[in-house]
């Protein structure tokens, strides 16, 4: 017994090993065979996937193969290859008469690929698989027409709908946006649970409709629904959808409150639509999703999280449009100090508390009561370090603002010390290597900015490298450093929220040193003060300014993307917003990877 166990684990054993070498063997060819056909190396690809395919008698391979030999017009030889299987087959499958169709296609032999691509269709099997296989293979190679015939042929044996998310994506390629519409929108009335997969294909279908030709069909099509089959909601949560890939978040909200009054159920599409309308900068449409929220009464789930958005949503709106509004300020201020009576000072709203204290000093020059109220806070028990150090830092800000750098100093190496192990600890590095900058300790800040720059924080890490290089390039060309101090000067000023000033000192570099390093970057800090103030053309300007004539030099990047946004959301110029997005894509890639700065555009696509 002993023996013959022996025996059996050793056979084992060695089949396992054979087919993990046979499995390496594949893999590797595989892999070798679509470097080649990538590369357009036909000659090399073809015996090698030739080799794949015998080895697995996976299709994949033997269509790939095929196309090396129409790519290097050896018909005969991939017609010989094709009646060979054809051959060694039975029942003969109906892909590959698919595959000799096209040779023939190609040889611009019509009526004979034709009669191909019917007998591939009369060979069909009253299978949903064999459908399947068979509509692929005439996806394969482009051919939209018959793989729709295959589906219909499909829904005409084995019943109707059985394919419509199919024929959906076939009418897709089609470009016959009517009908894909209808099988889709069939979906939704027989399940809604099918709502994702539509939305889904939806998506790709707009990805592809480079002529916005589906969007009126789109709409006109759902509405019709709604008003035939009012009981279907499917329906509406649809076109809520699809107002909000078109970034129209006044019709969605509508449409949201619409559906809730009937279904008492769509509180998380309308949290999750204020959120996206404050991502998109939209204020009113999101202050407004959350004041319908608030107004459901505090025993909605979503009350106080609403309550404390719709706070955040007003600080946003009023610190980059309106921060010029001392009233406004003021009403904001008593929203904050109502708000966080009600929602209490702990853990959960320790941004609503840094949001307050920074509006008071930054904005109605309050810092004082700002420090103060700061220090309260931090009188919180367990809070975290990373916790206990956010507020401390906002604390260090307000001292900067205040003209008292010293103690900012001291407040940042404590939050430092205290947060070693996380990424607050490396933001507050550069922030302390910033205010040595500012005070003109150059040589200082560089060497702190080139350790930043091998920070785990991407965008610490990239902050760093940046300033690094352009106090290092300003320095070096310079005999004294007094344009680089003057920067500095408007950079403690712009961050102080004191612009007039800011602005001064650089008109007053450009006159004093109009050929200096420093060009694009004083334009680039003339563009970002012009739109604290809204004067959202002005900074345009500038920003033209270095596209046309610094697109070279480190702020082309980021002028790129400054200007596409205020084309985007304040100027109204979606046309000019989708250009500069498509040029920082083939020009700037590493902008959108390495930032994370672009939240949604799709209102450009």
């Amino acid at each position: 017994m002993k023996y013959f166990l022996f025996i059996f684990l050793y056979f084992f054993a060695v089949t396992g090993v054979i087919g993990q070498n046979a499995q390496n063997q594949i893999q590797t060819q595989s892999n070798l065979a679509f470097q080649y056909y990538n590369a357009r190396d036909f000659e090399r690809a073809a015996p090698l996937l030739q080799q794949v395919y015998e080895l697995t008698k996976n299709s994949t391979y033997f269509k790939y193969y095929l196309d090396c030999l129409i790519q290097m017009e050896k018909y005969d030889e991939a017609v010989q290859k094709i009646q060979s299987e054809i051959k060694g087959q039975k029942p003969e499958k109906p892909e590959l008469f698919v595959n000799w169709g096209y040779i023939l296609k190609v040889q611009k032999k019509v009526e004979e690929s034709k009669q191909k691509y019917e007998r591939a269709l009369a060979l069909v099997l009253p299978n949903r698989n064999e459908y399947a296989l068979l509509s692929n293979a005439f996806l394969q190679w482009q051919e939209y027409e018959y793989a729709k015939q295959t589906y219909l042929k499909g829904e005409q044996i084995m019943g109707p709908g059985i394919f419509d998310y199919e024929l959906a994506r076939v009418y897709s390629y089609l470009r016959d946006y009517d009908n894909m519409m209808e099988k889709y929108l069939d979906m939704v009335k027989q399940d809604e649970k099918q709502l994702p997969r539509v939305q889904s294909g939806l998506s790709s279908s707009m990805r592809l409709d480079i002529d916005d030709e589906m969007l009126d069909i789109f709409r006109e099509q759902v509405l019709k629904r709604i008003q035939a089959n009012p009981e279907v909601i499917g329906y509406n949560r649809l076109l809520i959808w699809f107002f909000l890939q078109e970034n129209k978040f006044s019709a969605a909200l509508r449409q949201s409150i619409a559906l809730d009054k009937r279904t008492g159920q769509e509180d998380a599409q309308i949290i999750q639509l204020g959120y996206m309308a404050l991502n998109n900068k939209k204020y009113d449409d999101a202050q407004k999703a959350f004041e319908y929220l608030i107004g459901k009464g505090k025993e909605n789930p979503f009350y106080a999280q609403s309550f404390a958005l719709k706070i955040h949503s007003s600080y946003l709106h009023f610190t980059n449009e309106l921060s010029g509004n001392w009233e406004e300020g003021e009403k904001i201020a008593a929203q904050f100090k109502e708000g966080l009576e009600f929602l209490g000072i702990n853990v959960t709203t320790l941004n609503l508390v840094q949001e307050y204290a920074h509006l008071l000093a930054f904005y109605l020059d309050e810092s004082d009561e700002a420090i103060d109220f700061l220090k309260r806070t931090l009188e919180i028990p367990s809070l975290k370090p990373e916790e206990w150090g956010r507020l401390k830092t906002e604390m260090a800000d307000i001292y900067i603002y205040d003209d008292d750098p010293w103690e900012a100093t001291l407040i940042y190496s404590q939050v430092i010390d205290g947060n070693k192990t996380n990424a607050l600890g490396d933001d507050v590095k550069l922030k302390k290597a910033k205010l040595g900058y500012y005070l003109g300790n150059f040589s200082w800040a560089k060497a702190q900015l080139d350790v930043l720059k091998a920070s785990t924080s991407k965008l610490t890490a990239n902050d760093a490298m940046e300033m690094s290089l352009m106090i290092g390039n300003n320095l070096n060309l310079d005999t004294t450093a007094i344009p680089l101090t003057m920067f500095a000067r408007a950079d403690l000023l712009f961050f102080q929220n004191k612009n007039t000033e800011a602005m001064v000192i650089l008109d007053g570099l450009t006159k004093t040193y109009p050929h200096h390093s420093l060009v694009d970057d004083i334009l680039y800090r003339k563009a970002k003060i012009e739109i604290e103030q809204q004067d959202y053309a002005t900074a345009a300007q500038h920003l033209e300014q270095i596209v046309s004539e610094f697109s070279y030099d480190l702020l082309g990047d980021d002028a790129t993307f400054m200007l596409a946004e205020l084309y985007n959301y304040n100027l109204g110029q979606q046309e000019k917003a989708k250009d500069l997005y498509k040029e920082i894509l083939t020009r700037y890639p590493a902008v959108f990877l390495s930032k994370n700065r672009v939240k949604n555009t799709g209102n450009c696509a």
